[in-house]
C-alpha cells in the first residue's frame, strides 16, 4: 500500500527536497496535505503534481488566490493557522514538519498527537518546547525522526535499545564561512558574506546561525531532547568538509559515524523510508576525491554564541526558548543591516541574562515566553541603535 504523507512547509528548501523524493516514486506515496505560508504558486503547483487532497496557505488573505490556482483539480483549498493545524491532524502515516520558526510548533504538536511518524526539520520547536513535544510523542505513541543531518546521523548510530552504552554524542560543525577569521575580521563581515555557506545550500537565517555557530548550539539543545544521555555527554567538533555528519562514542571506546554527501535529501530519505531505505538522486560520496577529513575543537572565544547555548542548556527551564527567540530577532536585524555581525551575540546575551530559567508547562506558555523574549530583544536593538 502507498504510504500516506503530509508536508508542513512544502515550499521551503526542506519541503521542496521532500517533494523531489516523493515525486520520483509517486506510486509509493499518497499525499494527504501540503501547506505553505504565502507561496500560492508553489503550493498549488506542488498540489497539482502530487494530486494532494488538501492544500493550505497560512496567510488567510491568499485563500481566493489559492482556490483559483487549484480550480479544476481535486485538491481542497484552505487558509489560516488553524487550517494548517487541522491539516497536520489528518492522520498521515508520515508527516514532514518543516515550517520555519515557532509558527511550526502547534502544527507539529497536532501531528504528534495522531500517533504516527513525524519527521522533524523544525529545530525551533524542540528548542522552545522539547520536553512538551517528547512527552506528547510518548503519550500518543508517535515516532519522532530527526531530519537535521547531524541528528539524523546520530539517530542512525545510536543504540536505541540501551542508551547507557553511549559515552558521548559528537555533533559535527563545518565552522561556517568565517572559521579562520579573527574577531576583528568578523566585525567587518556583511550579510552577503554570512549567507554564503561553504558546503550547504540553506536559507539566510540558518546560514547566519552556521556562521556564528549558534546553529550548533541550538542543535545541542535539540540533541538533549532527542537522545536520552544527559547534556554532559553532548559535544561539538568542527569538521570543515561536512562529510562526517555526527558521531556516537560507546563506553568501550568504539566510535560510530554516519558519512554522506552534503545533500539534505539523504537524511530526508532516511526518515521517509524508515525503517527501510530508498534510493536518492544524491551524488555518491567519493572518499578518494575528498582525500582527507579534518577535525578541530570549536573556538568559544571567537564564537561565543556556542558558549551561550551551552550555558542555556545547562540552565534548563525556558532559557533555551529565550535564546532562540532573541537570536532570531538579532539575526533578522543583522540581515537588515541594522546591527553588525558581532552584535548578534551581544544582543542575545543581553536578553538571555534578564531571564530566570523557569519551565513552560504548556504550549501556550512557551509561545507567550517566545513573544515576550522577542519584545525584549526589540527593545535591546532599539537601545543599541540609540
Amino acid at each position: 500500500m502507498a504510504r500516506s504523507v503530509s508536508i508542513l512547509g512544502a515550499t521551503g528548501s526542506i519541503g521542496r527536497s521532500t517533494l523531489d523524493l516523493i515525486e520520483r516514486e509517486d506510486d509509493a506515496f499518497d499525499v494527504i496535505a501540503l501547506t505553505a505560508r504565502s507561496d500560492v504558486e508553489g503550493l498549488a503547483a506542488a498540489a497539482r503534481r502530487t494530486r494532494a487532497r488538501h492544500a493550505v496557505i497560512g496567510d488567510e488573505r491568499l485563500y481566493p488566490a489559492l482556490k483559483d490556482a487549484l480550480a479544476g483539480s481535486e485538491t481542497q483549498a484552505a487558509a489560516g493557522n488553524d487550517a494548517i493545524c487541522e491539516a497536520a491532524a489528518l492522520g498521515a502515516d508520515w508527516t514532514m514538519a518543516a515550517i520555519v520558526g515557532t509558527a511550526g510548533l502547534k502544527p507539529v504538536m497536532a501531528a504528534l498527537k495522531q500517533g504516527k511518524t513525524v519527521a522533524l526539520a523544525n529545530k525551533e520547536s524542540l528548542v522552545l518546547a522539547g520536553g512538551l513535544m517528547t512527552h506528547a510523542a510518548q503519550e500518543a505513541g508517535a515516532t519522532l525522526l530527526p531530519v537535521d543531518s547531524e541528528h539524523n546521523a546520530v539517530f542512525q548510530c545510536f543504540p536505541h535499545d540501551d542508551p547507557s552504552r553511549v559515552r558521548r554524542i559528537i555533533l559535527t560543525a563545518s565552522g561556517g564561512p568565517f572559521r579562520t577569521l579573527s574577531r576583528e575580521e568578523m566585525a567587518r563581515v556583511t550579510p552577503a558574506q554570512a549567507v554564503k555557506h561553504p558546503n550547504w545550500s540553506m536559507g539566510a537565517k540558518i546560514s547566519v546561525d552556521s556562521a556564528t555557530l549558534m546553529n550548533k548550539g541550538l542543535e545541542l539543545i535539540e540533541a538533549h531532547h532527542l537522545f536520552p544521555v544527559g547534556s554532559e555527554k553532548l559535544s561539538v567538533l568542527v569538521h570543515p568538509q561536512s562529510v562526517v555528519h555526527s558521531l556516537v562514542e560507546y563506553v568501550d571506546g568504539s566510535m560510530l559515524a554516519q558519512l554522506g554527501p552534503a545533500d539534505m535529501r539523504t537524511p530526508i530519505a532516511h526518515t521517509l523510508a524508515w525503517p527501510q531505505r530508498m534510493k536518492t538522486p544524491c551524488e555518491p560520496l567519493d572518499l578518494a576525491k575528498v582525500g582527507r577529513l579534518d577535525f578541530e575543537d570549536p573556538d568559544l572565544d571567537r564564537f561565543p554564541a556556542l558558549a551561550l547555548a551551552l550555558e542555556a542548556l545547562a540552565a534548563g527551564g525556558s532559557r533555551a526558548g529565550v535564546l532562540n527567540a532573541a537570536n532570531e530577532e538579532a539575526v533578522a536585524a543583522f540581515l537588515a543591516g541594522r546591527i553588525g555581525f558581532l552584535d548578534i551575540f551581544m544582543v542575545v546575551d543581553q536578553v538571555v541574562s534578564r531571564y530566570d530559567p523557569r519551565p513552560a508547562e504548556t504550549i501556550d506558555e512557551a509561545l507567550m515566553l517566545d513573544a515576550e523574549s522577542r519584545r525584549e530583544t526589540a527593545l535591546a536593538l532599539e537601545r543599541r541603535a540609540a
